[in-house]
Formats: structure tokens, sequence, C-alpha cells
């Protein structure tokens, strides 16, 4: 009883928030709609958090993700505002947030810097970084293409029992596509399979032959990449860049990650299980918003959350 607790409490609780929710909002919440808007407004912060996954499988984090993702959104809008193609300017963003990422692989695993005093450093040069490119002023208006700023505002539309019309955001499916991408990478690949060795046994891992140092600034860069990718979503969809837009994203990456870590057994980060971690943040902010609950009120929920699904991860775990 005390093992399946500890492994779907998680689960069973995201449950009982969809059912608050539910039971308080009952004409808008279990809507097919209110579900889409909710996919939309995650799915920044769901690919920041899937790819977050890459380094906490190692027992690693990235602080600076929030950072790289406005720096990478400014770094796109700069460009659109020099007459660059969009092509260009995504290009750009992406390849910004890889060589963040390999900087922070750098020195965590070359240097052997703490992760959380690397990125901690990294995060301070990416967000003034952004500051110095832009001058510290939003970028936005025709600065930034139509074809751009419509990626976010697109979708593919489909049909309902013959009547009922919806459109799915693009910006879910571009969610969706990096879930599934993470999930291979990790569960079918040996790439991923020698990260969670690292995080298993750093030591016995090196001396297994893996390639540790390798691994980390590869783990780091892909970290970056979807760092870059939330920026890029995040501009697109409300056609603007700013150096803080990203600020909310690390806390939030890790707070899903985290929450999805208490599923397993072994307490080991799995994407999949970061996908509910999401979800519970982002129904929490549509229920809260949609009962026009003061946003405070949210972090205080987030962190008890947090702290009774850890702390339910641990029942039994120190019993002597």
């Amino acid at each position: 009883m005390i093992s399946l607790f500890k492994r779907y409490g998680t689960l069973v609780g995201f449950i009982a928030i969809v059912a608050f929710f539910w039971f308080n909002l009952p004409d808008t919440f279990m809507t097919a709609r209110n579900w889409l808007n909710i996919s939309q407004q995650i799915s920044m912060l769901a690919v920041v958090a899937f790819t977050m996954t890459f380094v906490m499988v190692m027992g690693d984090f990235d602080l600076s993700v929030g950072s790289m993702a406005s720096l990478s959104g400014i770094t796109a809008a700069l460009l659109f505002s020099q007459g660059y193609p969009v092509a260009a300017g995504v290009a750009a963003a992406l390849a910004m947030g890889i060589l963040g990422g390999f900087f922070n692989g750098f020195l965590v695993s070359i240097l052997g810097i703490l992760p959380f005093v690397a990125t901690l450093g990294t995060l301070t040069m990416f967000s003034g970084l952004a500051f110095w490119l832009s001058d510290g002023k939003t970028i936005f208006g025709r600065d930034i293409p139509k074809t751009f700023s419509g990626f976010a505002r697109g979708g593919v539309d489909i049909e309902l029992a013959g009547t009922l019309a919806l459109k799915i955001p693009y910006l879910s499916i571009l969610a969706l596509l990096v879930l599934a991408a993470v999930w291979l990478v990790l569960e079918q690949t040996s790439f991923g399979r020698r990260l969670y060795a690292i995080g298993g046994n750093y030591e016995a891992a090196r001396l297994a032959g893996v390639k540790v140092r390798r691994l980390r600034m590869a783990a780091f860069a892909l970290t970056g990449f979807g760092a870059a990718i939330g920026g890029l979503m995040y501009a697109s969809r409300v056609a603007s860049a700013n150096p803080t837009q990203g600020s909310g994203l690390m806390l939030d990456a890790i707070a899903a990650v985290f929450l999805g870590m208490t599923m397993s057994e072994e307490g080991e980060p799995r994407v999949l299980a970061t996908l509910v971690g999401v979800l519970i943040l982002g129904v929490l902010d549509n229920g809260l918003t949609q009962m026009s609950v003061d946003s405070y009120i949210r972090e205080i929920l987030v962190g008890a959350i947090i702290l009774t699904a850890v702390a339910s991860s641990s029942v039994g775990k120190f019993r002597r």
C-alpha cells in the first residue's frame, strides 16, 4: 500500500486538482476548448521542462534556462528587425541556445564547477547579454514578421462529430513533438541509458568506460536547445521579445521535473512523468485564473504541492 501511494500519489493529486476545478467551474473547465487553451499555455514550459530532464537524469540541473530563453528570443527579434528572414533568426536563436548549453557543460564537466554555481553564473551572464543586445527595451510591432508571430496563433483545424470545430495550436503540437523526441532519446537509445547510468553512479559509469564528460556536455547542450525553442515559442506567442520574458521558466521547469520524479520508485526523472508535473502547474494556473484567485496564491500552492509530493514519495523510506 505504501509503495502504491509513493508511486501514484502525484498522479492522484493531479486528478484531485482536476476534480476540484471541474466541480467549481462546471461550465468552463472541462471543455475541449479550455484544455486546448491549457495545452497552448503550458507549451513553452513543457518544452523547457522536457529538455531539462536531460541534465536532471544525471543529477545535474540548469538554472540558466530562463535567461537563455530570453536571450534566444532577443537574438531572433534583433535579426528580424535588421531585415533577416525568419529562418535566419530562428537558426541563430537555436544556435545561441546550443552554444550556451555547451558552455554550461564545459564549466560543469571540464572545469569541474558545481552545476548550481556554474549555471547561476551563466544565468546572470545570459540575462546581462540579453539586456545589452536589446538595450533593455522590448522589441515588438513591425520588427516581428507576421510569419513568425502567426505560428503561435495558428493550428490544425479538426471536426468532432461533424459539428464541433476545434483548432489544435501549433505550439501544442510542437511541445508534443519535443516530448516524443526526448522520450525516444532517453528511453530507447544508448545515449539515454548512459545518462541514467551517470545519474545512478557517476564513478561506476566512468570506470565502465562511459564518456562522462562528453555526455554531460551534450546533455547541457540539449537543455540549452530546448530553452531556445521555448524562448522562440514565447516570442512568437506575444509577438515581441524582451530581456526578462523567460524569467519564470526556470523555477517552473525544475518544479515540473521534481513533481515527475516523485512518481518513480527510484526517484529518477522520466519525461512522461515530467508531463504530469507540467500539467499540474498548467491546470493550477488555468483554474485559479478562472476563479479570479490572486497570482501569489498560486506560488504558495505550487510550493505546498511540491513539498507534499516529495514527502509522500519518501513515506517509509526512513522507517526504522
